[in-house]
């Protein structure tokens, strides 16, 4: 289904029946599906040349994967009859239909899709953006750090290296603690964990939401002897010195802490644009984009849905998420274009796959209510298994190229 790119300066003019702002997982993965349908004057607005399979970089971090097997082409993954403006949005005008775009330009739709993703937020922790990259400091969460985490993770053989969690909604919200485990087991093999003080910050009171896979990270965590330090958050960096601040949100005590290494995960929300505009959630501090959170339509407006990061839904942002996501929004997509009401429910399942050690991982899937929702019922999904690390590693990639992002799957 792969696309010739369009020009940068593909047509405008006219109203398209559909824009997908967005050109990730979520965008192209609905793109995909409303062709499949039979959709035709689908414009999608992405400004990248790069699409980014992000679920990797935390194996890329752990030195279990290269970089490049992470990164495809924008213009491969483009549904074929897909129109691709390379420009990026700027603003939305729901009532107008409009859609501004970098330079000027506007096109206007009948139908939209919201679909940006989240930005991060390297300003949002004092000394963060300044550090990030050097310093001895990296983050897995973009494409140019994760490669460096590896690098500083085999590097350290003693002292202190300190893991953070932000207190905002984050995309993958279990990758700030996968990344711990992965460098505690490295330094386990290579006989050294004993020379080091692992430090995991973490901002909600316990360790994971639902309640059975928190019991088995505590153990995971008490295996490794990681300090784990809930309802807290780093507040402030200083690169030079090598120190951070931990805040205690329960007893709004601080805490300096000089460190060896730093896996910084920075704060998240939408994008400005976003945030700013008239689809903003006003429950949403960081901006999110309201939608019925299982229909998955904009109450004010219902021409407008939204998907993946950038939806204001209670459940954690994933890749898993937006594979059952997309075929409501299709689905109550047309049911819209042709004057029905929606018809398809989306029940908050998403997937957190918790790698714990370099060969083993646990697979958390759950819905609204936190109840599990395993994808192998004969499999315990509470047991660290070698053969679910392999589905992450060697089977899910595969399946997003070639299934999620055509709509198949």
């Amino acid at each position: 289904m792969a696309a010739t790119p369009s020009p940068h300066d593909a047509p405008l003019s006219g109203r398209h029946r559909v824009a997908v702002i967005g050109g990730g997982s979520a965008g192209i993965s609905i793109a995909a599906r409303l062709r499949r349908a039979g959709v035709t004057d689908i414009t999608l607005v992405e400004p990248s040349d790069t699409h980014w399979y992000q679920p990797l970089w935390t194996l890329v971090g752990g030195g279990q994967a290269p970089l490049r097997t992470s990164r495809r082409p924008e213009g491969s993954v483009i549904p074929d009859g897909v129109r691709w403006i390379r420009r990026r949005a700027v603003a939305v005008d729901p009532d107008a239909r409009k859609v501004t775009l970098s330079g000027g330009a506007e096109l206007t739709y009948d139908h939209l899709v919201m679909a940006p993703g989240l930005q991060l937020d390297w300003g949002g922790v004092p000394g963060l953006s300044e550090a990030v990259g050097h310093d001895r400091v990296s983050s897995n969460y973009a494409p140019e750090y994760a490669p460096r985490t590896w690098d500083l993770i085999r590097s350290t053989r003693s002292g202190t290296a300190v893991f953070t969690h932000p207190a905002t909604p984050l995309k993958c919200g279990g990758a700030p603690q996968k990344i711990a485990y992965l460098a505690a087991d490295h330094w386990r093999r290579q006989k050294v964990l004993d020379r080091m003080r692992i430090i995991l910050v973490l901002p909600d009171p316990v360790m994971f939401k639902v309640p059975a896979w928190s019991r088995v990270l505590e153990k995971v965590a008490d295996r490794y002897g990681i300090e784990v330090r809930l309802r807290s958050e780093m507040t402030a960096l200083d690169g030079d010195a090598r120190k951070v601040t931990i805040t205690d949100h329960a007893t709004g005590a601080k805490e300096t802490i000089g460190y060896d290494l730093l896996h910084a995960v920075p704060p998240q929300s939408a994008p400005d644009w976003v945030k700013h505009g008239p689809l903003a959630d006003p429950a949403s501090p960081q901006g999110f984009v309201a939608a019925d959170k299982h229909t998955l339509q904009h109450p004010q407006y219902d021409n407008v849905f939204a998907l993946g990061d950038v939806a204001n839904l209670p459940t954690s942002k994933t890749g898993a998420a937006v594979r059952k996501q997309a075929p409501v929004v299709a689905a109550n997509l047309l049911d819209v274009m042709y004057d029905r009401s929606p018809s398809r429910r989306y029940d908050g399942y998403t997937s957190c796959p918790l790698v714990t050690a370099r060969d083993r991982m646990l697979l958390a899937e759950f819905d609204y209510d936190l109840e599990p929702t395993p994808s192998f019922p004969l499999i315990d999904p509470f047991k660290e298994r070698r053969d679910m690390w392999v589905l992450k590693r060697h089977i899910l990639p595969p399946v997003y190229w070639h299934g999620m992002l055509t709509g198949r799957l």
